[in-house]
């Protein structure tokens, strides 16, 4: 299995991660990927992927869109030239939750980082939350159909999957969410898009499934839903496993 979307350099992970990434090897996990935020982080993921034997992306964060330089290519080519290469652009998007950095300051952000990722042909990794409209307007701005992307850890609902995916060619994130007994819209919605558009991730140290659900997240609790995605489609382990691999391969080449 591939976690697509994890942030295991993140320090909640150094005093034991070699153990974290030797329990993710037992429970079959072959490749995490480790998810920038903003610079410095885009920075240290680069770091322990390469010392780690990961995959990692360069992207700033909508919570942190407040502190952006106003030149984000400028930024992320320095990054570029210190050596490592990453697989993709982000996360970047929109959260209007929490609202940690002004609308005007998360979609200029997004904007620079969905031109920078159709400049350098790399695949980009989306966050959406509650700020849908906007985020479909700046999808259709920039030009989202030409540049492979997933949105990661997708909790919406079954029309706006549809959207994301019949529009746009999104990939949908799928983690541990699926398993709350609350998740009952986002079953659905996964049920409405089938197993072509959708790649498995634990977006850990955050949102453990279900039985890990208040524990700190790692890469092997990925079981945990993909056995919750096979019943749920009424499918194999095996075909979720090889289906989400898959797909996971087409939208990072570099895997």
């Amino acid at each position: 299995m591939i976690d697509t979307h994890a942030h295991v350099h993140d320090p909640a992970f150094d005093p034991d991660r070699d153990e974290v990434l030797a329990r993710a090897a037992d429970a079959g996990i072959s490749k995490i990927i480790t998810v920038g935020t903003d610079l410095a982080d885009s920075r240290r993921a680069l770091a322990v992927a390469a010392s780690s034997g990961l995959a990692a992306t360069i992207g700033i964060h909508p919570h942190e869109a407040k502190d952006a330089p106003p030149d984000i290519a400028a930024a992320f080519d320095q990054i570029l030239e210190e050596g490592e290469r990453p697989i993709a652009v982000g996360e970047t998007g929109l959260d209007y939750h929490y609202m940690y950095s002004s609308a005007a300051d998360q979609l200029r952000v997004l904007d620079q980082q969905l031109a920078y990722a159709r400049a350098l042909r790399l695949p980009i990794i989306y966050h959406q939350r509650e700020a849908f409209d906007d985020f479909v307007a700046a999808l259709r701005r920039g030009r989202a159909s030409e540049v492979p992307g997933v949105v990661h850890c997708f909790t919406g609902t079954a029309e706006q999957a549809k959207r994301l995916t019949g529009e746009f060619g999104l990939r949908l994130g799928i983690g541990g969410v699926l398993t709350f007994k609350t998740a009952e819209p986002l079953r659905d919605a996964v049920r409405a898009v089938g197993l072509s558009h959708i790649i498995l991730e634990t977006d850990c140290p955050y949102l453990a499934p279900v039985p890990h659900r208040g524990k700190r997240n790692e890469p092997a609790y990925i079981t945990a839903t993909a056995a919750q995605l096979a019943a749920l489609l009424e499918t194999s382990l095996d075909e979720i496993v090889a289906r989400t691999d898959a797909n996971a391969r087409a939208l990072f080449p570099m895997l």
